[in-house]
Formats: structure tokens, sequence, C-alpha cells
């Protein structure tokens, strides 16, 4: 299931959000400039909790910066093509609905915020692992969990691939949301805890940590579980 876009207008431009996606992408054109040493950017800007932990040490050579801002740089990185459109498209998304709810400084601190305990909660269960972490999946998670609080009534559509057909349809945010959820946790539940691939932890942890800091973050008149809005309507 793939989200394609929402019925949710905004009344602020989303510049947090546009900032954010760009930065992602420079930061991904600068890693494929650097061809096979793009690994080494990894290894000295992505979160590894063995060194973050002190139960490692990286080679000075990749001692780019120091362990703890680790945390927030591995937030710009990306595996590959694949992972950063996945991510730009779901915070384009969401993220602007829930900075239009925010307020633009707000938002970018609430993205940090949630992109911090996305790290934590995947790092904590193996504080010695020495498998880097990168991507922003962490923070956008904190986005849906707080979009999900907000606008649960929001129609998005979805596609859904069918072989070589792409098959759309709208359904409310939440299930979109809640189906997303369930998804990440029967993942983490089957992944092995030593292995690498997808952050499921870092998912699950953003996501928690943005219903737990929406109330907290949105502007005062911007109320949770708002009513679907009926300003714009669909022809299939």
């Amino acid at each position: 299931m793939i989200p394609l876009h929402d019925d949710n207008p905004t009344e602020r431009p989303p510049i947090v959000t546009v900032t954010l996606m760009g930065l992602c992408i420079l930061v991904f054109l600068w890693q494929l400039s650097l061809g096979r040493a793009g690994q080494v950017a990894v290894m000295a800007l992505g979160v590894i909790p063995g060194v973050l932990f002190g139960h490692a040490q990286l080679d000075p050579q990749l001692a780019w910066v120091p362990p703890w801002t680790t945390v927030f740089t591995s937030m710009f990185l990306h595996g590959g093509w694949m992972h950063l459109i996945g991510n730009m498209l779901y915070l384009w998304i969401f993220g602007n609905n829930v900075e239009d709810a925010m307020g633009h400084g707000r938002f970018l601190l609430f993205y940090l915020v949630c992109g911090v305990a996305a790290v934590f909660a995947q790092a904590l269960p193996n504080p010695e692992s020495t498998i880097p972490m990168i991507g922003a999946s962490g923070a956008i998670s904190g986005v849906l969990g707080a979009y999900l609080l907000l606008y649960p009534h929001a129609r998005v559509v979805v596609g859904i691939p069918l072989g070589f057909l792409l098959h759309t349809m709208v359904l409310p945010a939440g299930w979109v949301l809640g189906f997303w959820f369930l998804f990440q946790l029967i993942s983490s539940a089957a992944a092995p805890a030593s292995s690498g691939g997808v952050a499921f932890g870092a998912h699950i942890g953003g996501f928690v940590a943005g219903m737990l800091l929406v109330p907290l973050f949105k502007r005062r008149e911007v109320r949770l579980w708002q009513p679907p809005h009926h300003g714009r309507s669909w022809h299939e």
C-alpha cells in the first residue's frame, strides 16, 4: 500500500517540510558523488550504537564528528534511491499538515526530537551493535504518529500494486497509518535482532514518540481527532 496524496489542505506554506526534503536530497547527491567512498560517509555520519554508547571505537580516519552528533547527521543520509524516495513521499504527504498544525519552529523541533527517540528505540535493545543506522524514517514516523492523532479522518489516495498495475483507492488516514504501524510491529517481531536492513525499531519508536508529543507541540487552537474535511471532492 503506497500513499499517493491526501485531501487535507493547509493554511501555511510547508517551509520546514520542503527544507528538510531539500537537505535530504542534497546530502544523498553528495553521497552519490563520493562513489565507493559513500560507505565511508555512512560509517562516519551514521549512528553506530556501539560507538554511541562507548562499547566500540571508530577508526580515527572515520571520526569525522563526535559520536553524539551522529544522532542528527544520520537523519539526512540514505542507503539508496528507493530509501530516499519512499521517505520523501511520506514526508511530503503528511509533513505539510503536521507543520501547519504546529507552526514552523515547533515542527522542526518536533521532527528532530522524534528522530532522536527513534534512534534510541533502535539502539537501546542492542547497544553493542556495530551496524550503522541511517535515514529520515524514524523522524518521519513521528510525523505519521502526529498525523494519525490530528487527522485520522482525512482521505488518502493509496496505490496497491497488482502485478504490473497500480490499483488506486481512497482510505481514511487512520486506516492507512494504522496498517503501516501494524506492518512495522509484525516486521520488527520477525526480523533477526542482530541483522542489518530496515530499522523497524526506529519506525516504531518514532511513531509512538510522535503520538505522545503532538499534544505538546501543536498550536493551542488546533484540535486532535479533527473531523473529515469536505471542501474537496474526488472523481474516480
